[in-house]
């Protein structure tokens, strides 16, 4: 009983160090450049346009914004995203929907 409780106890440790390290913030020391993207007409008046957005790549960022989006529900607005500087260097603060 007790060894069973010591194995349930070691993977629970495991476990929750290997879901914090998954979820580490990526820092950069120089921020990537925003490519120039050219945008297209609106499709409709709810479309709202994701302008600079940065996903986690490996040890740095890949640009993915440049595009429209519809709001998932009625009433919410986009926050775009954002460079944060901290000392570690720079992280990208991912853009969300909210409600107004």
């Amino acid at each position: 009983m007790k060894k069973s409780f010591s194995r349930l106890l070691l993977l629970m440790v495991v476990l929750f160090t290997v879901s914090t390290a998954a979820s580490a913030q990526i820092y950069v020391r120089i921020r990537p450049p925003v490519p120039v993207i050219v945008r297209p007409p609106q499709p409709s008046r709810t479309h709202v346009w994701i302008d600079e957005e940065w996903a986690p790549n490996g040890r740095s960022y890949r640009y993915s914004g440049g595009h429209w989006a519809t709001p998932p529900r009625r009433g919410y607005h986009r926050q775009q995203g954002h460079w944060k500087q901290t000392r570690r260097g720079n992280v990208w603060v991912q853009g969300r929907w909210s409600r107004h």
